[in-house]
Order: structure tokens, then sequence, then C-alpha cells
């Protein structure tokens, strides 16, 4: 029974040692040439960025927030659930594919439109680094093409996009590694937001009311993605969102 034991407490120490000895998502994508140049170009640049505005370091989750017509991208932090996120910066959207409206089919050339996450990390991508967010998402599921709705959809580098979201090499570099600290750190599902304007901005909303004039599912949609932006910009936190059986998205 003693020997028995006395195993059992080797095979947990052993089982400890090892969970403790593997390296953190951080130590792992510095294997990549292309991350620990950024790692060593872009992190104590950040760590400085980060206490000027009063924010700890490093990032514990973020939130992305992308306007397509403004093109913008907004990089939101905060250290707890229980805090409000801070508006940590601002990047620009440098090149833009497709028109305002969701993503529905392979080949349309659009950037999605909604509610989304980072689910893969690329420090290998043709764009430098890259970011995929995970379209189709549920409502997608139900509303877009169900054979060929299309994929692959990235912020990433080198300011080319076929329906992606693109910003410079410099700037991918900072959010991938701002990414990839809150992934250390525990957020496995980093938020994205995409929506098709900056709807407290009077020149965009008035391009949305032109574009979607005789359109009102278009309509329609901007707007359930409106209430959204609106409790964000109220609570600085994000609102529970779900998708009904139409592929509405409704907020809790």
């Amino acid at each position: 029974m003693k020997s028995i034991t006395a195993f059992a407490v080797l095979v947990f120490l052993f089982i400890s040692v090892t969970v403790l000895a593997q390296p953190s998502f951080v130590e792992n994508q510095k294997r990549y040439p292309s991350v620990a140049f950024a790692l060593r170009q872009k992190q104590d640049t950040l760590k400085k960025q980060f206490a000027a505005k009063g924010l700890a370091w490093p990032a514990k989750q973020i939130y992305i927030r992308s306007f397509k017509f403004d093109s913008q991208l907004e990089v939101w932090v905060r250290n707890s659930n229980n805090e409000q996120y801070k508006l940590f910066k601002t990047y620009k959207v440098c090149a833009m594919a497709g028109s305002l409206g969701p993503k529905r089919l392979d080949g349309d050339y659009q950037v999605p439109e909604g509610f989304y996450y980072i689910n893969r990390f690329n420090p290998n991508s043709e764009y430098h680094l890259a970011l995929r967010v995970n379209y189709p998402n549920q409502s997608d599921k139900l509303l877009s093409d169900s054979v060929k709705p299309g994929g692959d959809i990235y912020i990433h580098g080198s300011c080319v996009t076929v329906g992606c979201i693109p910003i410079t090499d410099t700037q991918i570099e900072e959010l991938y590694i701002l990414a990839a600290n809150a992934k250390n750190n525990g957020e496995d599902f980093i938020p994205i937001h995409i929506f098709p304007v900056r709807y407290s901005n009077k020149a965009s909303m008035e391009y949305l009311a032109k574009v979607s004039k005789d359109d009102q599912e278009l309509q329609r949609f901007a707007v359930q993605l409106k209430g959204a932006y609106d409790y964000f910009e109220k609570e600085k936190k994000l609102p529970l969102i779900v998708v009904n059986s139409k592929g509405e998205y409704q907020f809790l």
C-alpha cells in the first residue's frame, strides 16, 4: 500500500513539473523570427505607452473594434472583468475591399460585419503577421451562403486586401504582441466587433443612410449592430450577445 502511495506521489510530481516546464504561449511565439523581431522592436515602446496611459503591462484583456467606412481599428485594454475598457490606440485601416454590409458569399470581397473573436495567430503569414477572425460566426452560418460562405478573414499587415482588415506592418507587430500577451494571460477569445461606420460620426451616418436608402435589410442589420456600439459607448464594457433562430443579434 505504501509503495502504491509513493508511486502516485511520484506520478503527480512528474506531471506537475512537466506542466510547469511547458513554455507559455508568448514563449512559443518567440520561436518564429517575425514575432521575435517584433518583440525586440516594439515591446519596450509598448510598455512605455501603456505606462503613459496608466495601463498595466502586459495587456490582460484586449477588445478590438473596427469601422469599415471610417477605415479605423481601435484597441481597448483592461486588467479584469470588473474594469471598464480604456482606449489604447487607434490604427488606420490602410486598404478596403467591397462595400458596406455583411459578408455573405465566398469571393464577394466583403469585409464581414458583426461580432467575432480571434481564433488563430499566424506568425508565418505572407502578409507579415496575421490574426484570424472567426468568420463565419453563428449568425453568418444562418444568413450566408450555406455552401460557400467564405472564410480566412484576417487582420494582417502589408496594406493589401481582398476582404480582410489590413494595417501596416509596424502596426500589426504591435497588435500581435498585445493579442499574444492577452492570450498568454488567459484571454482565449479576444473579441473583435466590426461595424459598417462609426455611428457617432455624422458624415459616416449620412453615407450609411445614402447607401442603404433602398435596402431595408441593410438598414435593419446596421441598426442591430448599433445596439452593441451604443452599449459600449455608455458602459465601456461589452454586452452579452446571442444569436436567435433567424440569425439576428440580440443583446442581454
